[in-house]
Formats: C-alpha cells, sequence, structure tokens
C-alpha cells in the first residue's frame, strides 16, 4: 500500500484547517503520492474486467498504439527421426496486435466556501468518489470490449439469438449448470489455457442467484483462503472460478417512446407499420435504427414518423392490437445477462500503474483570470486506457434471462 496508512493521520492533521485543500502547491510531494496511490487502491476493486487480462504498461513517448504479442501454436511433429540426420527447425510464428489508447478523466469542483466551512477532509471524500468513478469507468471500457467478443451461446441454446430469450416456460432460459458445462466444452475444444485450477467467469448476482442453489455449487470459503482469491470471486462450480460484480453486462432495451414502453399495431402494409400512439419529434428521432419485436420477429426501424415505423422487411404478423416490444435484449424487451467465460491470455489491457491513472489537483485561482476571486479548486483523475480482444476462441458469452431484471448498468 505504498506507506498510504502510515501518511493517513499526517495527512488528515494537515488538512484539518481546509484552507488548502485542494492546492497543488501547497501539496508536498509525499502527499501527493499519497493521493494518487489512494486513488489507484481504491480504483482497483472496481477493475473487475481488467484483472484476467494481459497487462501491458503505459509506453513512454511511445505514441497512441500499444502491443500486444501472440504465438502461434506449434504443428504435431509425427515424423520419426532418421539416425544421423538433423530435422529441419522449426520457425516461431509471433503475431502482433496493436490498439490504440485513448484518454478518459473527470473532476469535481470544490468551491471555497466548502473548504473553509467543511467539517471533512474534502479532497480524501473527493478521491474516494473520483476513484469509484474512474473504476467503474474504466471497468466498463473493458467490459464492452469482452462483450463485442463473436462467441456466443443463448441460454441452454435452446434458442439462437437474443431476442427470443423468454424467461418462461420449464427452462425459463436461466443460467444453469447446462450452461456452464456447454462454455466449459467450448474452452476445452478451443484449448484454452486455465488460470492455474481453474478457467473463470464473470457474472453480475442475479445470473449467481439463479446458479447458487444447484448442490454442486462450492462455496470460496470452503476452498480458498483470503489470499488465494480474485478480486469479486464467489465460488466455483465444473472447474469454473465465479466472480461476481454488479458491472457484468445486460443488454437493456430502452422504452419506445417517452410515454410507453411499447406499442401496438393499428394496421400493417407491406414495411410499414402504423401504430395507435402518438409519437413525439424526439420519439421518431431516436426510433430511427432501433430493434423491435412484432410477433416474435425482430426487425430495424428504418425511419419513423409520428404514427408509423418503416421496418427493414415486412412483418407476417398483420393483427390489429398486437405489442411491439423494444427488441436490443430479450422476448418482450425483458433484460438478458451477459456470463463471460474466460481462458488465459483471452485478451489484454493497459495497467492503471505507472501513468496509466493519475490524480490532479488544481488550486483555488489556479484558473487565473477564470477565478479572479480565488473561488475554485478542483480535484479529477485522468486515465490512459485501451482494451483488445486478442485470442477469440479463448472466450465465450453467455446471455441468459433471470429470475430478476436489473435495468441497464
Amino acid at each position: 500500500m505504498k506507506n498510504i496508512y502510515k501518511l493517513f493521520a499526517v495527512v488528515l492533521t494537515l488538512f484539518d484547517g481546509n484552507t488548502n485543500v485542494t492546492t497543488d502547491v501547497g501539496l508536498t510531494e509525499e502527499m501527493k503520492t499519497y493521493y494518487s496511490d489512494y486513488l489507484i487502491d481504491n480504483a482497483e476493486p472496481e477493475l473487475v474486467h481488467d484483472q484476467f487480462g494481459q497487462k501491458r504498461p503505459i509506453p513512454k513517448n511511445g505514441g497512441k498504439t500499444i502491443q500486444f504479442r501472440k504465438y502461434d501454436s506449434l504443428p504435431k511433429a509425427l515424423t520419426p527421426l532418421v539416425e544421423g540426420k538433423t530435422p529441419d527447425g522449426q520457425k516461431l510464428n509471433m503475431s502482433v496486435i496493436e490498439a490504440t489508447v485513448k484518454q478518459y478523466g473527470a473532476f469535481i469542483e470544490l468551491a471555497d466556501i466548502l473548504l473553509l466551512t467543511a467539517i471533512d477532509n474534502n479532497l480524501l471524500e473527493a478521491t474516494v468518489l473520483l476513484a469509484s468513478q474512474a473504476g467503474r469507468s474504466l471497468d466498463t471500457i473493458t467490459r464492452e470490449v469482452l462483450n463485442g467478443g463473436t462467441n456466443v451461446q443463448y441460454g441452454a441454446s435452446r434458442v439462437n439469438a437474443r431476442y427470443k430469450l423468454t424467461g418462461e416456460g420449464d427452462t425459463k432460459d436461466f443460467f444453469s449448470v447446462n450452461c456452464v458445462n456447454r462454455a466449459v466444452r467450448f474452452l476445452k475444444v478451443m484449448n484454452a489455457k486455465k488460470f492455474g485450477d481453474g478457467w473463470v467467469a464473470i457474472a453480475h448476482p442475479d445470473v449467481l442467484y439463479d446458479l447458487m442453489e444447484d448442490p454442486r455449487w462450492r462455496d470460496v470459503k470452503t476452498y480458498s483462503g483470503p489470499s488465494g482469491i480474485y478480486q469479486g470471486e464467489v465460488g466455483r462450480l465444473n472447474d469454473v472460478r465465479f466472480v461476481e460484480t454488479t458491472e457484468a453486462k445486460i443488454f437493456h432495451a430502452h422504452d419506445l417512446s417517452a410515454a410507453s414502453r411499447t406499442l401496438t399495431v393499428k394496421s400493417v402494409s407491406s414495411t410499414t407499420v402504423t401504430v395507435n400512439e402518438t409519437l413525439t419529434a424526439d420519439d421518431v428521432a431516436a426510433l430511427a435504427e432501433r430493434k423491435v419485436l412484432i410477433g416474435g420477429e425482430c426487425f430495424t426501424v428504418v425511419s419513423a414518423t409520428t404514427n408509423t415505423l418503416t421496418l427493414d422487411a415486412a412483418p407476417t404478423t398483420t393483427t390489429e392490437g398486437t405489442v411491439i416490444y423494444p427488441g436490443e435484449a430479450g422476448a418482450k424487451g425483458r433484460d438478458v445477462y451477459s456470463t463471460l467465460f474466460l481462458g488465459a491470455n483471452a485478451y489484454g489491457t493497459t495497467e492503471i500503474t505507472g501513468g496509466g491513472l493519475e490524480h490532479i489537483v488544481k488550486q483555488l485561482g489556479s484558473s487565473g483570470t477564470a477565478d479572479p476571486l480565488n473561488q475554485r479548486a478542483t480535484a479529477g483523475w485522468k486515465a490512459t486506457k485501451t482494451a483488445v480482444r486478442l485470442v477469440e476462441q479463448y472466450m465465450v458469452r453467455v446471455e441468459t434471462a433471470s429470475t430478476f431484471e436489473a435495468g441497464e448498468n
């Protein structure tokens, strides 16, 4: 923790007067290091999706790209050796995958009156909030890259598309042991390496609720000590160690209009659907390129007017009163949860240490004429980040419905 706890009491004393809490000039190098380390230490627990990828430091003066290397497997050597004859050597084939790094950041503005009158150490409180924001933001960037993977299973493979996951009937398309077994089979067939003694799955608590009732589930406390578990690890089943996070991807379908989640069919003429509802100008603009479900079929809205939708194909269901659901998630617009199953070296990401994440403090009046009365100070974070899928075959996404519906995250 780099002497954070040793510095803690000193820093609280130094900032107790609240006069120069956010001044960069007023912070010693030791205190700057403290706050930077404090930001990183509080951000790291949020980076659940980062912890299983190859890590690369931010390149110093290396431009905007970062390289990840992937080595190809060697073929089987099935030709018998000939006595006294040296066989031909093989070449080590290496693929280089480049990713472009981008910067992200945010800051909090602190007024001088708050600094003068507040009881709390404002910089410390601000740093905690900023660290959480930074961690969740950077974690989401990696999460979205991973969820763009090409290998996907829908429930227990009863259906072949996200919008067909119903959450109803006997199977309900919930997360189950069958889903785990199918994902493990995929990783085995693809020769994905384990992380030590198991593969890893990143899942939402709503999903794991449907799995933990199985008698084969083993709680993390029954097989590992505190030093041997991953951040967020809650249990294992069939050689898979499950990591729980509320930031696991949820495919959520937004309402089709400001007034209603759904629309209803009035009439259908080829690809044009007239609806009973009156859409606002904002509704019309937002509907373009959206997915909708009509009679269990999925369509893309090409354009819309105040009472019509033009689709990319003609629906077979033309009955008046048929409900039109948003189509980006499951059947009838219900939430769909992504559980990521990962093998080693499936993806890469940048480190937050060594310049990947920095804490920035600006003093009262540092804006010059933009702050002539020294009324505003700021505390913020800036990160340089990228994530990239390296080997598609080493990861698979399992999409399921759930007993619960958490909404967008």
